[in-house]
């Protein structure tokens, strides 16, 4: 049971950045922005929210230095795509090399030296409580920030007027446009809150779940993320449980490393393959009209119908 426990930890502690980076980009993407950045800003957030926490010496300021640049590089791609009516798949790709390669070069004093980490909580009474207490409560506040983003994000999109204002966008501008919502200013709005999700989880890599930094810090886990955002359906809940999944199969890949030939390769790669089957399946029952609505969302999710598309207003 100790060890069941530890494992569990290990997964919910792992997979905090993914998990911030996938609320970050379904709240993005449910809005009709796809922020294709997501590992370019993976990786300059790290570098930066890293270098920031090994200047000054204090962790917060780390973390709140790579979500302002994070919102920043959403910022960007909403101002290519809303304003300039730049196609924003585009901006976002030469965004992703650019940031890329911007962190490896700004990078290079600060890689493989010793630095802050995201200090631990002792909480009084967590091992008094089965489960819960190892695996949630003895744990640091990056990730209890990462759980309470699924829960709050969740609630906010599906219970709120504010989240059906963001989904009524994402799904048709021209719509809500006519219905009086100020289209422009929610895409920016929730565009740039995505993306200083996505700088969070930046830090996250470098100030938690991999202490430090290097070139090609993120793993190319922004990759990742954009395929348990489409395999969770642009639901939080379903996408964080995507996240817990790639994180509990790094952990097992770990556990078989001299174990099992080539079976710890193979296991972190199988989310490419679904995110390609997913989108097969989603536009082939979309063309057949195989499954009544209700079903096929049920299963595949609602993929925001102006996901990716530039509005321009009248």
């Amino acid at each position: 049971m100790i060890e069941f426990e530890i494992i569990l930890a290990s997964i919910i502690s792992m997979s905090a950045p993914l998990v911030l980076a996938v609320v970050g980009e379904t709240i993005s993407e449910r809005v009709g922005i796809v922020n294709l950045s997501l590992e370019g800003t993976l990786l300059i957030t790290a570098m930066v929210g890293f270098a920031v926490a090994s200047v000054t010496g204090i962790v917060l300021l780390g973390f709140i230095a790579a979500s302002l640049l994070g919102g920043l590089v959403a910022f960007l791609i909403c101002f290519a795509n809303i304003t300039l009516h730049i196609n924003q798949i585009a901006v976002g790709f030469t965004l992703t090399i650019l940031l890329g390669k911007l962190s490896s070069y700004l990078g290079q004093p600060f890689v493989r030296i010793p630095g802050p980490y995201t200090p631990h909580i002792d909480v009084p009474f967590a091992d008094t409580i089965p489960i819960i207490g190892k695996v949630i409560l003895d744990q640091n506040i990056i990730v209890w920030i990462s759980i309470l983003s699924i829960f709050i994000s969740w609630w906010f999109i599906y219970k709120t007027k504010s989240g059906l204002i963001l989904k009524a966008t994402g799904e048709n501008p021209y719509s809500a446009a006519a219905r009086g919502i100020n289209v422009r200013f929610v895409k920016y709005i929730y565009g740039v809150l995505g993306g200083s999700f996505i700088g969070l989880a930046g830090a996250s890599f470098s100030l938690h779940s991999h202490y430090g930094w290097s070139n090609n810090h993120t793993l190319n886990y922004g990759w990742i993320c954009l395929a348990i955002v489409i395999f969770g359906g642009w639901n939080p809940i379903r996408g964080a449980l995507g996240a817990y999944a790639f994180g509990a199969l790094q952990i097992i890949a770990l556990k078989l490393q001299g174990v099992t030939f080539g079976l710890s390769q193979v296991l972190p790669l199988i989310p490419f393959p679904l995110m390609i089957l997913s989108l097969v399946l989603i536009q082939y029952s979309n063309e057949k009209k195989l499954l009544p609505d209700r079903v096929r969302r049920i299963i595949f999710g609602n993929m925001p119908e102006y996901l990716g598309i530039t509005y321009k207003r009248g």
